[in-house]
C-alpha cells in the first residue's frame, strides 16, 4: 500500500515562513501544504495575486488558495507536521486557543530562532512543558540560511535536528531542492541555543560597526563569540558536538556578516545612536536577538557561564549603557 502523502501546516507570515513555503513547494516529495497567517489582508492578497505582499514578494506562492487562511485550529487539524515560524516573542499569541489535544500525535518543527519571553524557554522546552509535545516528535531547522537568498534560489544549507534521526531525515527529505542542501543532527539543544545566540552576536557585530570598529576587530569579536557559544551550549547540554559545523559556526558567521541580517542591521543602528524603539520602527522587522539577550541573561543566572559579549549587548539594550563605552570595555576582554 502506498504511503499517504504528508500534510504540513506552516504557521507564520514573515520572510522566513515565506521562504519555508517556497522550499516545501519546490521540493519534489508529494505533500499537501497549508499556511496560516495572522493578517487577513495578506491572505486576501495571496488569494488574489499569488504573492506575499509584505515579505519576499518576488516568490510565487504555489499553495492552493483554499489552504491559506487565518484560522489556525482549522489548518492544523489535518496536519501531520506543523512548522512554527513566528517570532518567539509572539508564539504564545499565535497559539492562543490551541490546546495540547490539538497538537497530539503531530510532529512539530521549529524554524524559530528565539526564546519565549517570561518563560525564558527555547521552543522545544516551551512546547514540551505547555503543550505536552514529546521531544521525540520535535524537529529544529537551523541555518546558515537567509530567506532572501532562498527567494533568489542561491545555494544554501540547512541542518535539521531531532532526537529521532529518522524523523530529522524524513523532514529534510521534504525541503531539500536543487538550491537547498540538508544535513541532519540529533543536537536539538545545541542547534536551538546556537540559533538564539548567533542573533545576539550579530547585534554585537552591528554595534561595533556602528561605533566605528573595522573588520579586524569584528573578526576577533566573532572568534570570541563562537567560543562563548560553545561554553554555553556545552554547559546547558553537554554532549559531543563539533562547534565548527555549519549549524553553529556557519550560522553565526552569516548572521554576523550578511547584508541580509536584520540583527546586524539592528545593532548597527543602535551603534549609530538610534534608540531601540526607533530602530525597531525603521526596520519594520523583528530582530530576535533583542528579546533573546534579555532571556539569556535570566537563563544564565542558573548556569553562570562567562559570557562577556552577551553581557555587553544586554547592558547596551536593557541597561542603556553607551554603545561606544561598552564596546571599549568589551575589547579589553577579548583575545
Amino acid at each position: 500500500m502506498a504511503k499517504q502523502k504528508n500534510k504540513i501546516t506552516v504557521v507564520g507570515g514573515g520572510s522566513w515562513a515565506t521562504a519555508n513555503v517556497k522550499m516545501l513547494s519546490d521540493n519534489v516529495t508529494e505533500k499537501e501544504i497549508f499556511w496560516w497567517m495572522r493578517s487577513t489582508q495578506a491572505v486576501e492578497h495571496i488569494h488574489k495575486f499569488g504573492h506575499n505582499p509584505n515579505y519576499l514578494s518576488s516568490v510565487d506562492i504555489k499553495v492552493p488558495a483554499a489552504n491559506i487562511s487565518t484560522n489556525l485550529k482549522e489548518l492544523i487539524a489535518p496536519a501531520d507536521f506543523i512548522l512554527l515560524n513566528v517570532p518567539a516573542a509572539f508564539l504564545k499569541d499565535a497559539l492562543k486557543g490551541i490546546t495540547p489535544a490539538d497538537l497530539a500525535g503531530k510532529k512539530i518543527v521549529s524554524a524559530i530562532k528565539g526564546i519565549v519571553p517570561d518563560e525564558n524557554q527555547i521552543i522545544g522546552e516551551f512546547l514540551n512543558q505547555h503543550y505536552n509535545v514529546s521531544f521525540d516528535d520535535f524537529v529544529v531547522i537551523s541555518g546558515p540560511c537567509h530567506a532572501e537568498e532562498v527567494a533568489l534560489e542561491k545555494l544554501s544549507y540547512l541542518t535539521i535536528a531531532s532526537r529521532d534521526i529518522e524523523l530529522a531525515a524524513e523532514f529534510a527529505g521534504m525541503i531539500n531542492t536543487r538550491y537547498i542542501k540538508t544535513n541532519v543532527s540529533d543536537d536539538i539543544y545545541g542547534t536551538e541555543y546556537g540559533a538564539v545566540l548567533k542573533n545576539v552576536y550579530a547585534i554585537a557585530s552591528g554595534i561595533c560597526h556602528g561605533v566605528g570598529y573595522g573588520d579586524n576587530f569584528q573578526s576577533v569579536l566573532i572568534s570570541n563569540a563562537i567560543r562563548e557559544l560553545e561554553r554555553f551550549v556545552d554547559t546547558v547540554h553537554p554532549i559531543d558536538r563539533d562547534i565548527k559545523e555549519s549549524a553553529y559556526l556557519g550560522d553565526l558567521m552569516v548572521t554576523a556578516y550578511s547584508q541580509f541580517s536584520r540583527n546586524r542591521t539592528f545593532g548597527n543602528m543602535i551603534g549609530k545612536g538610534y534608540t531601540v524603539r526607533s530602530a525597531q520602527l525603521e526596520m519594520n522587522m523583528i530582530a530576535e536577538g533583542y528579546y533573546a539577550v534579555n532571556c539569556l541573561h535570566e537563563v544564565n543566572k542558573n548556569y553562570k557561564v562567562h559570557m562577556p559579549i552577551c553581557n555587553a549587548v544586554y547592558n547596551i539594550l536593557y541597561q542603556k549603557h553607551s554603545p561606544a563605552l561598552e564596546m571599549k570595555l568589551l575589547a579589553e576582554e577579548l583575545s
